[in-house]
């Protein structure tokens, strides 16, 4: 089944409520789970559990997610349990969640994108889904993006010619053959790695890896193998469990205090901007790093979020756009803080779903005025 089809069926699915549908041919199943109409997650193929544990090292990789399988029941795909737990007991912000799903859709569908002779079955599902998994499935525009992103990787992954490979496959090196200068380490490359797991492992890109091995195979000194998936543990609960810790909340006033979130890597400016605004009344929040800042902005939901165009590691714009496409952020104002400050940026900026522009730095009498705006 190409990822054309399969969009104009979940495309016809946004209209039911919750369910499965499930991706069947002679040698493979997939399931694909809805809820109200959007996607939750995605499972099937040879390795879910491998491709879950890898997603989950990804972005909590200090999360030891095989405690929480104890008692698991049959009425929900285990790994939507497993979010379900990680959140509920702190151990996994809705950020969190939403890259887990996101990695492990994508992986499916580039899966999935090599095959044509799918048969389709929708189920609908009488169980009731948890609140958490309504607020964390992917929405139209997340789908839109994570199966964009699966096509263009399919397509690059086609003309470098790997075609007739699949990332699933473990290379292993001949005992005796052993040269130097290995394209990666020789660790990678005793068979229990797949072609995804050296790539995450390695931070590059997974046509590349595969690419690099390719004079491996060529000279009859490598070969990929097909490789087990990971087990999926049952462990026993403890006699007594303890509960896991608790934030400690500061306690709160009954006086409301707004709170701003700076997303911006300038200590001088977080500086300025809380000359500005604590004064004012408001409660700064400083995240120099957005990719390792989103827990922060799920654990305090600030009233409003300055937003810095030029951060590292990541792109103001695509920052916004992930944020209008979280639940949580969907309302929130975002106001866009740069040096940025041309026509075309402003446009962009709206596109994305800003809600107001304002160039640096900020003049405290006009910055106060935008925030009063939208917080009173």
């Amino acid at each position: 089944m190409t990822l054309i089809r399969l969009t104009k069926e979940l495309d016809n699915l946004s209209k039911h409520g919750d369910g499965e549908l499930i991706l069947q041919n002679p040698k493979e199943v997939w399931h694909l789970y809805l809820v109200r109409g959007q996607l939750l997650y995605a499972t099937g193929g040879i390795h879910p559990v491998r491709r879950w544990d890898r997603a989950l090292k990804q972005y909590r990789p200090n999360w030891n997610w095989r405690l929480e399988s104890a008692q698991l029941s049959d009425h929900q795909p285990w790994e939507c349990q497993l979010l379900d737990r990680g959140f509920s007991h702190k151990q996994l912000s809705l950020i969190q969640a939403k890259l887990v799903i996101r990695t492990v859709v994508q992986e499916c569908l580039f899966e999935l994108d090599s095959y044509t002779d799918f048969k389709t079955n929708w189920t609908p599902s009488p169980k009731a889904i948890s609140t958490f998994c309504r607020v964390v499935a992917l929405s139209g525009n997340e789908i839109q993006t994570v199966v964009s992103t699966a096509t263009q990787i399919q397509e690059q992954w086609q003309a470098a010619g790997l075609g007739h490979l699949r990332p699933t496959l473990a290379p292993i090196l001949h005992q005796e053959a052993y040269p130097q200068g290995l394209p990666v380490l020789d660790k990678y490359l005793n068979g229990q790695f797949t072609l995804w797991d050296i790539a995450w492992q390695l931070e590059k890109s997974l046509i590349d890896v595969t690419f690099s091995l390719l004079p491996l195979v060529n000279k009859g000194i490598l070969k990929f193998q097909e490789v087990p998936d990971l087990t999926l543990p049952t462990v026993q609960p403890p006699a007594t469990t303890t509960p896991p810790p608790t934030e400690i909340q500061p306690a709160k006033s009954n006086h409301k205090q707004f709170l701003i979130a700076c997303i911006d890597d300038s200590p001088v400016l977080a500086h300025a901007l809380k000359k500005i605004l604590t004064p004012a009344g408001y409660e700064m929040l400083s995240i120099p790093e957005p990719m390792r800042g989103f827990g922060q902005l799920i654990e305090h939901q600030p009233d409003l979020i300055l937003l810095d165009l030029l951060l590292p590691n990541a792109d103001g714009y695509s920052i916004c756009k992930f944020l209008r496409e979280t639940p949580a952020f969907k309302k929130t104002p975002i106001i866009i803080l740069t040096a940025k400050n041309t026509q075309i940026d402003r446009a962009r900026a709206k596109l994305v779903g800003a809600t107001e522009f304002l160039g640096k730095p900020p003049q405290p009498e006009e910055l106060l005025q935008m925030v009063k705006k939208h917080l009173g």
